[in-house]
C-alpha cells in the first residue's frame, strides 16, 4: 500500500466524529469549548476531573461562573474572540465552582466552524505534576522500606528459630518445673518477636479475590467502630451509591480501612479539644483520570476518612507510612504501613493531609486499570520473608 493511500485513509479517519471524540476524551489536558458569548458547551473528562464537576452541571454556564472571580481570564478570552490571537498564561490561580483553588497554565484559541466562532480553553494543572511526583515518591519509599525491613526480618527470624529450638531442648533436660518456667519465657518471647516481624513485614497470605462493592467494606468498619465507641464519637456516612464493583480481597481491605479509622478514633479519644464534638466522616466518590505511580487510571474509587481531631504533627506527616513510626506513645507504628501495603497490592494508594481540626486519609482504588489485579501481581508485591 503506497504512502498516499495511507495518508488519505488516515485523513478520512481523523474526520470521523467518533475518533475526534475519543481523542478529546483520552487527553490528560483539560479542554473546555465555549461559544461566542463565553458560555460553556463542552468539557472533556480531564476538565471534569480538574474542575471537580461535570459537563451536565456546567452546561451553558458563563465562564465567569465556572471560574468565580476570574475577571482577567474573562477579559483575555474576549480579546482572543476579537483578534483571533492565541493567548497563553502561566502560573495562574483560579477558583472552581466549589471555591477550591488551583494553579494552572492555560491557553485560549479561537475556532471558526460554519461561520460560527468558538473558543477552546486548554488548562494544565501545575499541582498535578507535583502530585504525581509525590505519589511516585511515596510508592517508591514504601517499596524500598518494605524491602529493607523484609531483608532484616529474614535475618532476625533465623537466629530466633535457633534460640527457640535450643530452649525447647533445654526444657526437656531440666528436672524441675520451676526451671522450665524460664525456658517457657524464652519460647514465648521468641514467638512474640516472630509475630511482630510477620506483622512488620506484612506476611503474605493468598488473597481471596472477588467482585465486591466498596461500601461492603465501609459498612463492616462502620459497624465495628460504632460498637467500640458506643456513641462517644459521631460517625457520618457520605456515600456515592453509584460506584461500580471492584476486584479485591474484602478481609484485607476491611483491615486496611479499619487501621485508619481506629487511628482516627484513638486520636479523637485522646484529644482535649474543648467544645468540639468528635466526628469521623466516611466519604466515597469516583474520580476520573487519576495517576497512581506511573499508571493513569480512567476511573478510581476514592474513600476519604476525615476526623476533626488535633491533627498529625507536621514532623511526622511525611513518615507516617513507614513501619514503627507512630504519633502515639503506646502505638506500634505498624497499622498504616500494613494498610499502605494492602492498597499497593490492589494497585491503589493511601495519602494523608492534616491540619488542626481536620485530618483526611484518602484511599484510591482503580476501577479500571492497565494492569488488572491478579494473584501473580499480588504475590510479586507481597513475597514473604
Amino acid at each position: 500500500m503506497n504512502a498516499g493511500l495511507l495518508i488519505n485513509r488516515f485523513d478520512a479517519a481523523l474526520n470521523t466524529e467518533s475518533l475526534n471524540t475519543n481523542l478529546l476524551d483520552n487527553l490528560t489536558t483539560a479542554v473546555i469549548v465555549l461559544d461566542k458569548d463565553l458560555l460553556l458547551l463542552y468539557m472533556n473528562p480531564a476538565a471534569e476531573a480538574l474542575l471537580e464537576t461535570s459537563v451536565n452541571h456546567c452546561q451553558d454556564l458563563f465562564i465567569g461562573e465556572v471560574f468565580p472571580g476570574s475577571k482577567k481570564l474573562v477579559s483575555s478570552l474576549k480579546n482572543v474572540l476579537d483578534n483571533g490571537i492565541i493567548y497563553i498564561a502561566r502560573k495562574v490561580t483560579l477558583a472552581k465552582t466549589n471555591l477550591n483553588r488551583m494553579t494552572v497554565d492555560y491557553s485560549a484559541s479561537r475556532l471558526i466552524t460554519d461561520s460560527q466562532s468558538y473558543l477552546m480553553l486548554e488548562l494544565q494543572e501545575l499541582d498535578r505534576s507535583y502530585n504525581i511526583s509525590r505519589k511516585e515518591m511515596l510508592i517508591s519509599n514504601h517499596e524500598t522500606t518494605l524491602g529493607l525491613v523484609r531483608g532484616l526480618g529474614h535475618e532476625i527470624k533465623n537466629p530466633l528459630g535457633g534460640i527457640r529450638g535450643a530452649a525447647q531442648l533445654l526444657a526437656e533436660e531440666l528436672p524441675e518445673q520451676e526451671l522450665k518456667d524460664y525456658t517457657n519465657v524464652i519460647i514465648e518471647e521468641t514467638d512474640r518477636l516472630v509475630g511482630l516481624i510477620d506483622r512488620l513485614t506484612g506476611q503474605y497470605q493468598k488473597p481471596a479475590l472477588q467482585q465486591l462493592n466498596i461500601h461492603e467494606v465501609l459498612e463492616r468498619v462502620y459497624n465495628l467502630i460504632s460498637a467500640e465507641t458506643k456513641g462517644s464519637i459521631e460517625v457520618v456516612k457520605d456515600y456515592d451509591p453509584s460506584i461500580p464493583d471492584i476486584t479485591g480481597d474484602i478481609s484485607q481491605l476491611i483491615q486496611a480501612v479499619l487501621n485508619i479509622v481506629r487511628n482516627a478514633m484513638q486520636a479523637l479519644s485522646e484529644s482535649d479539644m474543648q467544645g468540639v464534638t468528635p466526628k469521623i466522616i466516611l466519604r466515597t466518590r469516583t474520580v476520573n483520570q487519576v495517576t497512581i505511580g506511573s499508571v493513569m487510571h480512567k476511573l478510581v474509587a476514592r474513600i476519604e476518612i476525615i476526623d476533626n481531631g488535633p491533627g498529625i504533627d507536621s514532623k511526622l506527616i511525611e513518615n507516617i507510612f513507614y513501619p514503627l513510626i507512630s504519633g502515639r506513645a503506646n502505638g506500634t507504628g505498624l497499622g498504616l504501613s500494613l494498610s499502605q501495603n494492602i492498597l499497593k497490592n490492589h494497585n491503589g494508594l493511601i495519602e494523608c493531609g492534616s491540619q488542626k481540626g481536620k485530618t483526611c486519609f484518602t484511599i484510591s482504588i482503580p476501577l479500571s486499570s492497565e494492569e488488572p489485579m491478579n494473584e501473580k501481581n499480588i504475590r510479586n508485591n507481597s513475597d514473604d520473608t
